[in-house]
């Protein structure tokens, strides 16, 4: 007998977690599920467009895509495990040579004094942007590809290669305006931070008992650890697809074996 595996829940991602528990969002309601929030996302036209795709009016069965073979479980595998290792890495310490990742490095941990409050956070924000075109970019294309290898295969991989790429297409605008408030969130937390020491360092100033700054500076080493962090985060909810595809292609091919 097949054991049912339990829904997968909005708030279970790990980049929901991260936010829930640096106290950026609330918590999801332990009842709301993917498949309820889903239908709220759609609009009347996408939905009418998804549900011929799962219900099509004179059911084929697709053509493969081309006539060289899929690869193997294991190899497609491997080449994602590859792409999501070197993503990590040019997170937490730089692109890995050979990748062809552009090279994206975390500002200086300090900064120029006098400190301007408006432009303090212009680096680390175009930081994090970066590294979401890239992530938009690879992921995107490693996601085609592994679609590719699912055309290349029975009838029912063909047609959920085939609804992979119209969810991609219907939901990509939103992924891209969710994530992008990831961003706003720790733009507020690098401005209170910074309120707090600008405080300090006034109070220093008049006070000859307070301790000097330190550099680099202390206040601002969590924030651009919780940016590396955040960034991961993204990487798993970005990859999660893709590697529901690849999940897919690898219970098809262990079952023919």
């Amino acid at each position: 007998m097949t054991r049912v595996q339990p829904r997968s829940r909005i708030h279970s991602t790990r980049l929901v977690r991260f936010l829930s528990e640096n106290g950026m969002v609330d918590a999801a309601p332990a009842s709301e599920d993917v498949g309820q929030r889903l239908g709220d996302w759609l609009n009347f036209r996408q939905a009418i467009a998804l549900h011929g795709l799962l219900h099509p009016e004179n059911p084929t069965s697709p053509a493969p895509s081309s006539r060289t073979p899929p690869l193997s479980a294991a190899a497609l595998r491997q080449h994602v495990t590859r792409v999501r290792a070197a993503l990590e890495q040019s997170i937490q310490q730089g692109a890995p040579a050979g990748s062809g990742l552009q090279r994206i490095d975390m500002p200086p941990a300090e900064l120029d004094e006098p400190i301007e409050p408006k432009t303090a956070f212009d680096p680390y924000r175009r930081f994090q942007a970066a590294h979401q075109r890239q992530m938009e970019t690879v992921i995107r294309n490693l996601r085609v590809q592994v679609r590719a290898q699912l055309s290349k295969a029975s009838p029912a991989l063909q047609q959920l290669a085939t609804l992979d790429a119209a969810f991609e297409n219907t939901l990509s605008e939103r992924e891209a305006m969710l994530l992008g408030k990831v961003s706003q969130m720790l733009e507020k937390r690098f401005a209170l931070a910074l309120k707090q020491h600008l405080k300090k360092q006034a109070e220093s100033a008049t006070d000859p008992t307070c301790p000097p700054q330190e550099k680099p500076l202390t206040w601002l080493l969590p924030i651009r650890q919780a940016m590396r962090s955040a960034l991961l985060a993204e990487l798993d909810t970005r990859l999660q697809p893709t590697l529901g595809l690849v999940e897919a292609f690898n219970a098809e091919n262990t079952q023919e074996q």
